[in-house]
């Protein structure tokens, strides 16, 4: 993921309602909701609802499709871990004794880790 793409995606999730819609796509799971659904558990009305999916589909963390006349929207998984993945490569310098909670996303090492590992 680019560090253009990753800024646009926590911009988009940089609002309350925009991060309340993506965390209860995020739990519905690949299937999603319906726009009606998302609004009455959101506590959004239709206009605002469409202004917030559009900003989070723009920056790629959701998916639309139409469902007979309902559109249906979900979180896009393979964007989300993109972007969990940007945040923590070389979590801790890429050391194995990384921080409680916090794990190395693999064997990605910068310059400066793979110096300090030599």
């Amino acid at each position: 993921m680019k560090s253009t793409d990753v800024v646009v995606a926590l911009g988009a999730l940089a609002h309350e309602h925009r991060l309340a819609v993506y965390r209860l796509l995020v739990e519905r799971g690949p299937d999603g909701l319906s726009a009606g659904d998302i609004a009455s558990q959101v506590g959004l009305v239709p206009s605002s609802l469409t202004f917030h999916t559009q900003a989070l589909a723009r920056a790629g963390l959701i998916t639309q499709r139409r469902a007979g006349r309902q559109l249906r929207y979900a979180a896009d998984f393979s964007v989300m871990t993109g972007l969990i993945e940007y945040l923590t490569r070389n979590c801790c310098g890429g050391e194995q004794n990384c921080a409680p909670g916090c794990a190395p996303a693999g064997p990605q090492r910068t310059a400066t880790n793979s110096r300090r590992s030599a």
